[in-house]
């Protein structure tokens, strides 16, 4: 039995969805009523323990999705409090749904990630660390007035579509062969001016705010130009690009 945690989220909903046909799943959620239809469900809250501990009962294998949560120190409280639940009740093997540069860095955005890989490994289960790049959902660019715009110098950006990286997790929970190994999932690489040009647009550099303003500096440092064949290799196929998703919204 497979057990997918936060699966009311969007990635568990669709990670559930690559499952169900292929191996028990049971979808264990904060809250019930909020569940995927179709599929046993199960009451476990990153808060309590004690909740984890008797929703992961039973499980070969359980996708830990990492939480939602923003604030770091609560984010891991959260993680750790998984990853212990799982250790207690018996769960054969976890897969985490890590970060990028987790690895590597261990502050910032990558801390909660950082400190939960270390904990998978101390912990002694059997593990998969699947780190994922930014979400292309989030990237797909919109074409206003005849022009695409955005403050990223024209540099790459190496984002995955959530589908994707969903497809690749349920191929990691039924598959064999992957305990012990970490992916570092990349998409493939792709650019504002190079979509504007396919869709015979306008490409313009104008500032942003928000979130997005600090991820578009990481953009034009080459941050997210890092390129891997762990995704395509996970999926057993080319991912899919950002360009097909933009030219099907610009056919519009």
């Amino acid at each position: 039995m497979i057990a997918i945690s936060a699966a009311s989220g969007a990635l568990g909903r669709l990670v559930i969805q690559a499952v169900r046909a292929r191996a028990e799943v049971v979808a264990v959620v904060r809250d019930p009523g909020r569940a995927p239809e179709g599929v046993p469900v199960r009451r476990g809250d990153y808060d309590d323990p004690a909740s984890l501990r008797e929703a992961f009962q039973g499980a070969d294998r359980l996708l830990l999705i990492s939480s939602p949560e923003l604030d770091t120190a609560r984010r891991i409280r959260q993680h750790l409090n998984a990853v212990t639940a799982a250790k207690e009740a018996g769960v054969g093997a976890i897969v985490f749904t890590s970060f990028l540069g987790a690895d590597t860095v261990a502050t910032g955005l990558t801390e909660a990630y950082h400190t939960t890989e270390q904990a998978i490994l101390d912990s002694g289960l059997p593990y998969t660390l699947l780190r994922h790049p930014f979400y292309s959902d989030a990237f797909v660019p919109q074409v206003s007035n005849g022009e695409i715009t955005s403050n990223t110098a024209g540099r790459g950006l190496n984002t995955a579509f959530r589908s994707d990286l969903a497809e690749a997790a349920a191929n990691v929970l039924t598959g064999e062969g992957h305990d012990g190994h970490a992916y570092d999932f990349t998409g493939p690489l792709w650019s504002y001016p190079e979509v504007a040009e396919a869709l015979n647009v306008t490409y313009r550099e104008a500032p942003d705010s928000g979130p997005m303003s600090w991820i578009s500096a990481q953009v034009r440092t080459g941050a997210l130009e890092r390129q891997t064949p762990d995704l395509e290799r996970v999926l057993g196929r080319p991912a899919e690009t950002i360009l097909s998703r933009a030219q099907t919204i610009g056919g519009r």
